[in-house]
């Protein structure tokens, strides 16, 4: 038999004996626990706890699409392993990034032992059960690795996107198969558009019994005035125990173009917020620099600090021109592929 179909023969069976829906829809798993990994820690990075999951990371990620920018894949894997040297452990992917490019090379920068040395995240967009196996086959190989630290629902964005993942066949039944067939460790979610839709998710979680172990989400100076993922999401996700994931620091580049805030400040401001990781992308050695020394120099932001910078950044923010992420499709990978879903 060969790997693949041995993954979704174990898969397939796995979700069968381990996770039922009783006649309500409710979900019913047993209780969770996973045993933390020590990863080696550079003097030069800070570590934060990953939520209740007892692991520790880095406060910087290493976000996974950029990886498909670079012509030569070699210079990818270059910046992967550069950045595990200088002590980032979080790597970021997904299963749809540049058409599994992204998570290819990936895969190859974790080759001669740097695996064991990263804690590895990857999202399906799958909301089946089937699409959902079909996707994480996919990564496993792409990863070349037989276990994923971590796997987030994709783009939780709409407000049914809750109801398919929990309903009877849907993607949580795969996730939870996976988790005790050993495919995966920790399950969370992701999403950029309303914070609305990630607490619906949170509130749905909680209604039938289940605790997820992270959730990612827009943290920058510009999400405070606007559909406020950390006014109205993080301190709910806190109070449960669940990891931040920070994302669209820079909204891309579109927060940048806004000239009210420099690189090395945005990123002060997302590492001062109680997140566990921020994730950002990095597509070349000098950004990797400018991550670094946000870190080797960091200290948190004072509150009059804050309340500076965010009455600097209002006006621009007003209206979430800068955020497209939550204003426009631009970012909606799933909009425009609704096939990935299944």
């Amino acid at each position: 038999m060969e790997r693949r179909d041995f993954i979704k023969s174990a898969v397939v069976s796995a979700v069968a004996a381990g996770a039922t829906l009783s006649d309500s829809g409710q979900a019913q798993t047993s209780a969770h626990s996973s045993n933390p990994v020590s990863r080696p820690m550079s003097p030069d990075m800070q570590y934060r706890n990953l939520g209740r999951t007892g692991e520790k990371v880095s406060v910087i990620g290493l976000g996974g699409y950029h990886l498909g920018r670079q012509a030569d894949p070699a210079e990818s894997v270059r910046l992967v392993r550069t950045a595990i040297d200088r002590g980032i452990t979080f790597m970021d992917n997904c299963w749809d990034y540049n058409e599994g490019i992204s998570e290819v090379r990936m895969g190859q920068a974790l080759r001669d032992g740097y695996r064991s040395k990263v804690f590895l995240m990857t999202k399906m967009d799958g909301r089946t059960k089937t699409a959902y196996n079909l996707q994480l086959e996919q990564s496993l190989g792409r990863l070349q690795t037989d276990t994923i630290d971590l796997v987030q629902f994709h783009e939780v964005i709409r407000m049914e996107d809750p109801d398919r993942i929990f309903a009877p066949g849907g993607a949580l039944e795969a996730a939870i198969a996976a988790r005790e067939a050993g495919k995966i460790r920790y399950i969370g979610f992701t999403g950029h558009k309303d914070p609305a839709v990630h607490l619906r998710t949170l509130a749905t979680a909680q209604k039938r019994g289940f605790h997820f172990d992270t959730v990612q989400m827009p943290i920058n100076v510009m999400d405070a005035h606007f559909r406020s993922f950390t006014n109205e999401v993080m301190p709910v996700a806190i109070q449960q125990g669940i990891g931040v994931l920070a994302m669209k620091t820079f909204g891309d580049h579109f927060i940048l173009d806004s000239k009210t805030i420099e690189p090395v400040e945005a990123l002060r401001y997302s590492l001062t917020q109680p997140v566990s990781v921020v994730i950002t992308g990095i597509d070349s050695m000098p950004v990797m620099e400018q991550a670094l020394s946000a870190v080797k120099t960091f200290q948190p932001m004072t509150q009059q600090q804050i309340t500076a910078l965010l009455d600097r950044t209002r006006d621009a923010a007003a209206d979430g021109r800068y955020e497209l992420f939550k204003t426009t499709a631009h970012f909606d990978g799933t909009a425009a592929n609704p096939k990935w879903l299944g």
